[in-house]
């Protein structure tokens, strides 16, 4: 069965963002930062965040991970950059629900991310592409608990 036009597509662009991610690295003025892994299949997530009156100035993340993994932290990071803290949450929500195939016809928003709406299609694969987006709720929702702490992990399995 031969992809459509706009599935390879959609495939291009989330290779894309898998080989040359955006915004990976790491910041020299993070305020905020969290590490978590999915330890079913071994991807971990290194998140750091400059936030400043609740608008998310810059983030940055490093770690190893699946191409899914990665391509989706890459989509999240120009998803969010520029955002009030409200704002990334609802669109932490709105990944959530489109990758569960909930919801799929208000994904806009999501940039490139909305791409991955396909992952829906292959359950196991659903951790894979919410874990930087857990990740980023998780350090917007404790801000404190990552701040100059190294070693701080969550597993993807706590949520």
């Amino acid at each position: 069965m031969a992809l459509s036009k706009l599935d390879n597509l959609y495939r291009q662009v989330i290779l894309d963002h898998s080989s040359h991610p955006h915004h990976h690295g790491t910041l020299k003025d993070s305020n905020q930062h969290i590490e978590m892994n999915n330890p079913t299949c071994g991807d971990v997530i290194h998140l750091e965040l400059k936030v400043v009156d609740h608008v998310i100035e810059a983030i940055a993340f490093s770690g190893s991970g699946c191409s899914i993994s990665t391509a989706s932290a890459s989509m999240m990071t120009d998803a969010i950059i520029g955002k009030t803290t409200d704002e990334a949450e609802a669109l932490i929500e709105l990944f959530s629900q489109m990758v569960q195939g909930e919801n799929p016809d208000h994904t806009q928003s999501l940039g490139d991310a909305a791409m991955l709406s396909g992952v829906a299609k292959f359950p196991a694969r659903i951790k894979c592409a919410t874990l930087g987006w857990k990740a980023l709720g998780k350090a917007l929702a404790n801000p404190e608990s990552g701040i100059g702490e190294s070693g701080y992990i969550h597993n993807i399995e706590e949520e």
